[in-house]
């Protein structure tokens, strides 16, 4: 069994993400949102998509979060 073309293409010589690494990833974006005000309860009821869309825009979550503290 040799080695051809096959394994010398691109997509099939990048790396997998790991299983362990996605989760780090995932708990240090819960932490940033939690660093920018998001109460933690509310953190974790977000699927992973919802979190990764907030902190796109940082500086509304700071200010929903700063005008919810008002009203409240």
């Amino acid at each position: 069994m040799g080695t051809g073309r096959t394994l010398h293409k691109k997509p099939r010589t990048r790396p997998v993400k790991s299983v362990g690494a996605r989760r780090r990833r995932h708990l240090v974006q819960k932490r940033r949102l939690i660093a920018l005000g998001v109460a933690e309860d509310v953190v974790g009821k977000l699927n992973i998509k919802e979190a990764r869309d907030m902190l796109k825009r940082p500086a509304l979550i700071e200010k929903a979060v700063a005008t919810q503290a008002v009203t409240e």
